[in-house]
C-alpha cells in the first residue's frame, strides 16, 4: 500500500516561488507515476501535472512554463517547483500515484494524499 505525503505549502507573495513535496512510502517512487492536483476555492479540482516512472513529465496548458515536476528517488519523493505564483494558484494541492500516467479525475488515482495549502497574496 503506497502513502503520500505532501508538504511544503504556505504562504507566499505574488511573485514569489514554492516548492512542494510528495513523499512516497511503501514503493519506490521510481516505479510510480506521480501527479499533482490542485482546488482553488469555491471551484473544482484539477490536474496540473504529473511525472512517468521515466521520468517523461505531462503539464497542464494553464502551468506550463511555470511548473516543474521533478523526482528525487533517493529521498522517494517528487518535488514540484511553482514559480511568479498568483493569487490563483492558491488552493489546496495534492499528489496522486498510480502505475501509469492517466489524464483521469482526481479520485480514478490509486493512491491519493491529504494535501497541503498554498495561500498567494
Amino acid at each position: 500500500h503506497v502513502q503520500l505525503v505532501e508538504s511544503g505549502g504556505g504562504s507566499v507573495q505574488a511573485g514569489g516561488s514554492l516548492r512542494l513535496s510528495c513523499t512516497l512510502s511503501g514503493y519506490r517512487v521510481s516505479d510510480y507515476c506521480v501527479g499533482w492536483f490542485r482546488q482553488p476555492p469555491g471551484k473544482e479540482r484539477e490536474g496540473v501535472g504529473a511525472i512517468g516512472g521515466d521520468a517523461s513529465q505531462f503539464y497542464a496548458d494553464s502551468v506550463k512554463g511555470r511548473f516543474t515536476i521533478s523526482k528525487d528517488n533517493a529521498k522517494n519523493s517528487v518535488r514540484m517547483q511553482i514559480v511568479s505564483l498568483t493569487p490563483e494558484d492558491s488552493g489546496m494541492y495534492y499528489c496522486v500515484a498510480d502505475r501509469a500516467c492517466k489524464s483521469s479525475p482526481f479520485l480514478m488515482w490509486k493512491y491519493r494524499g491529504e494535501g497541503t495549502q498554498v495561500t498567494v497574496s
